[in-house]
């Protein structure tokens, strides 16, 4: 007799951490199971902030288990003006999805946070035990702390329903289908789109900053591996930070390096100093991740973007800008 498929679904599918899921299991193989049926949702598929076409989507669907990827997300210029907008959509779409999870019983529910979470003062490394010890940075409180509540969910519907229900809480993710916005993305999308514009313009690559930040970046189909990995065998309710580790930080610089590396760029790169460097670092702590998953190799930073780089410019028609 044929063993019933388990339902896996992913709310905001259609991403760049959604997509990073779907490419890993695509070309990965060890990743692919044959008692599982894997549906990746876009905001086309339900409003989610809409408690009842919430709780209809998971009528028709029944899942087993769910990545809860969906939330209303910007760059520091619209978080900085609508940080509201960002805590209410946020919490109200949370809200809705967790409480579904548990009125259609959900084997297990991960969650997906940011590092934007973590206290603006604080010592370095973070961890996973600092995510409460203070307010996040005033730039994106709105959307911080309704990422944070994910973890104040979980823990409140385990203590009271005993639902399985944890988080993820990956570094700088980038990979195919990233946003490239120039204004208002993130950085390494950002890099690749400006030095395709000067290429493409013969003018001279910008670099804002001094280009010395730090920054821990993770491949998204590593991002995507690892969170198949914590919906079958991570154990805990508690989140896990998902992570390179801290000696493979790397600087604006090295990364604008080896985009024009990988794009072959011959003209100028030029750094405005007039421009913030925003914070120096962020150096989050993989230990929890490496106790549990010591073997687990990450692609190589300047492997990955000269991959990503490739993405971009074959589907440049169709990028996200």
């Amino acid at each position: 007799m044929a063993t019933e498929k388990k339902i896996v679904l992913v709310t905001g599918g259609s991403g760049l951490v959604g997509n990073g899921i779907r490419l890993a299991m695509k070309e990965r193989p060890h990743l692919q199971r044959d008692d599982e049926e894997w549906i990746f949702l876009s905001s086309k598929d339900a409003d989610l902030m809409d408690k009842q076409a919430t709780l209809g989507l998971f009528e028709k669907l029944k899942p087993t288990y769910v990545i809860h990827l969906a939330a209303l997300v910007g760059g520091l210029f619209r978080n900085l003006k609508y940080n509201l907008d960002f805590y209410r959509n946020n919490t109200i779409i949370n809200d809705n999805v967790l409480h579904a999870c548990k009125e259609f019983g959900v084997k297990k529910l991960v969650s997906c946070l940011s590092t934007c979470i973590f206290p603006d003062k604080t010592t370095y490394p973070i961890d996973e035990t600092m995510v409460h010890n203070g307010p996040p940075h005033d730039s994106n409180f709105g959307y911080s702390f309704a990422k944070r509540m994910i973890d104040v969910l979980n823990r409140a519907y385990h203590k009271q329903h005993g639902c399985n229900f944890t988080a993820v809480i990956p570094t700088n993710v980038f990979g195919p289908y990233d946003n490239f916005n120039l204004e208002d993305g993130h950085v390494l999308p950002g890099l690749i789109h400006k030095v395709y514009k000067a290429k493409k313009e013969g003018s001279d690559f910008t670099v804002w900053g001094t280009g010395s930040p730090l920054r821990q970046f993770i491949y998204s189909l590593d991002l995507g591996e690892l969170m198949i990995w914590t919906l079958r065998s991570y154990p805990e309710i508690d989140p896990i930070i998902l992570s390179v580790g801290e000696e493979d930080e790397v600087s604006i610089k090295q990364a604008a390096e080896m985009v024009v590396e990988a794009m072959d760029f011959k003209g100028n790169v030029v750094y405005d100093t007039s421009k913030s460097d925003g914070q120096h670092k962020k150096t989050a702590s993989n230990a929890k991740l490496r106790k549990y998953c010591p073997d687990f190799k990450f692609t190589d930073t300047r492997t990955a973007i000269k991959d990503t780089v490739d993405w971009f410019e074959k589907n440049i028609e169709t990028v996200r800008f």
